[in-house]
């Protein structure tokens, strides 16, 4: 669903006890072609004091600075309660059981992932491209956080804009690395007409199936793609140069 947060236009999912997500979209911002105009990614070829406004504002919109990562598509998660990290801790998902920490996650066609008990009592936020994904950058996440709260129950996952099942076209490589895990995943991939050895995946559909594989209950998948809604969102697949989208997570204050 649409809302505008501090007056930025975003997009979030259904509703959780405790819990606050939206995903931005690329408007609301500061930035000029082909960035334009809410780019938060600093390392996309953008002004950095353009990105440096548009993160200001979208700074406004949570309630404390968030946890920015270097994310490089693996399935590492950092534990975002830790004292002492780094400023962009180098892995692709964060957790937290902290009130008001915010968790974020950058976008540009792979899927903004946030997972949540139903009590509100532990969160996580992953970046999930093909690589992350068939690595189990999920499944890690889910882990991260079961660690943190032994108690919780009754998870659930919001899949935010990511890239469609009619845009994705890969390689016998990426086919090959869901199938090798779990062979039922190749009704995922569409063998690409005319074209040998090429296939459209369905990149949301696979984190549904590894989500709900993992033990999480619901699942909300946002269907909106990142590549054909050219006026909402940034796409690395349809663009090359272009700016970055962020989903921005926390656990309401006490």
């Amino acid at each position: 669903m649409e809302r505008v947060m501090a007056g930025l236009p975003v997009v979030t999912g259904p509703e959780w006890p405790g819990v606050n997500y939206f995903c931005t979209t690329r408007a609301g911002g500061v930035g000029v072609a082909p960035h334009d105009t809410l780019n938060l990614g600093l390392r996309a070829g953008d002004n950095p004091d353009a990105v440096a406004e548009n993160r200001r504002r979208v700074r406004a919109a949570v309630p404390a600075d968030p946890l920015w990562l270097r994310q490089v598509h693996g399935s590492e998660v950092g534990d975002a309660d830790q004292p002492g990290l780094p400023p962009e801790p180098a892995v692709d998902a964060s957790v937290t059981a902290q009130p008001g920490r915010v968790l974020a996650i950058m976008v540009a066609d792979c899927l903004p992932v946030v997972i949540a008990d139903a009590d509100g009592a532990v969160l996580g936020a992953a970046h999930a491209g093909w690589r992350g994904l068939s690595g189990g950058v999920l499944e890690h996440t889910l882990a991260a956080m079961r660690a943190k709260a032994p108690q919780a129950k009754a998870w659930r996952a919001w899949v935010g804009p990511g890239i469609g099942p009619r845009e994705f076209e890969v390689g016998q490589d990426v086919l090959d690395a869901f199938t090798a895990d779990d062979p039922a995943t190749a009704r995922y991939f569409v063998p690409r007409p005319g074209i040998p050895g090429k296939w459209l995946a369905d990149l949301a559909g696979l984190a549904d199936f590894r989500l709900r594989r993992a033990g999480v209950q619901e699942v909300a998948l946002s269907g909106l793609c990142t590549v054909t809604q050219v006026e909402s969102y940034f796409s690395y697949r349809r663009d090359g140069q272009t700016g970055r989208m962020a989903l921005l997570a926390w656990l309401n204050p006490v």
